[in-house]
């Protein structure tokens, strides 16, 4: 069994990473409203996952967008996102003004902020989404494919666990602690990125795999 797309997507999505925004979203909550919130984020997630294994092959076929030229673009966005963590930011783009007025509001009027803006862009956004296509296109079977959706599974397991015990992680890591993590994932997310980059590259441009060869 190939773990490399569990590692990869755990380094990206990251869920302790994103506990002090959770927190932040949802102070005043009662507990149970933290722990609804914290289920209903973590099976976005999953939804979000799942769907991109499925339909994203798809959608570019659609495009008629190249799976190399999708490699290409999904490491750069990978690339960025780890360079974001190593700076001990989340790995997905913070989200916009608009966007955190817009969970603020629906705090405000008692909704759910667990999709918008914890699971997307937060948790699972473009950098999330490329990987899970990247990683669906090579997989030849159904088992195969359904092992990565499997791994949407472990995600928001780790989701639900990270936010359900948001207060004692962040006690006991602390920032510092929370910083740390994010850029040791940061740095596994770069190698990891780089290595996307150069498969979707060999294919746009053999010459450059049959140097890597010869050299």
């Amino acid at each position: 069994m190939d773990w490399k797309p569990l590692i990869t997507l755990l380094a990206i999505v990251n869920p302790p990473a994103i506990i002090p925004f959770f927190i932040h979203y949802t102070q005043g909550f009662s507990r149970r409203q933290r722990r609804s919130t914290a289920l209903t984020s973590a099976f976005t997630a999953f939804v979000v996952i799942a769907a991109s294994a499925l339909l994203g092959m798809r959608i570019l076929e659609f495009f008629s967008i190249s799976v190399a030229s999708f490699q290409v673009g999904g490491g750069m966005l990978l690339l960025i996102s780890a360079m974001n963590m190593l700076n001990a930011m989340p790995a997905e783009s913070k989200p916009s003004t608009n966007e955190m007025a817009e969970g603020a509001e629906k705090a405000a009027m008692g909704a759910s902020i667990a999709v918008v803006p914890l699971t997307i862009p937060l948790l699972t956004g473009p950098a999330t989404m490329s990987t899970v296509v990247i990683y669906a296109e090579k997989a030849h079977t159904w088992v195969q494919l359904l092992t990565l959706v499997g791994y949407g599974v472990v995600i928001g397991l780790v989701t639900a666990l990270s936010f359900s015990l948001a207060h004692p992680i962040a006690r006991a890591l602390g920032k510092t602690g929370i910083n740390v993590l994010t850029r040791l994932m940061g740095l596994i997310l770069a190698a990891l990125a780089v290595e996307v980059m150069a498969d979707g590259l060999a294919k746009l441009f053999p010459i450059l795999g049959r140097t890597a060869v010869g050299g």
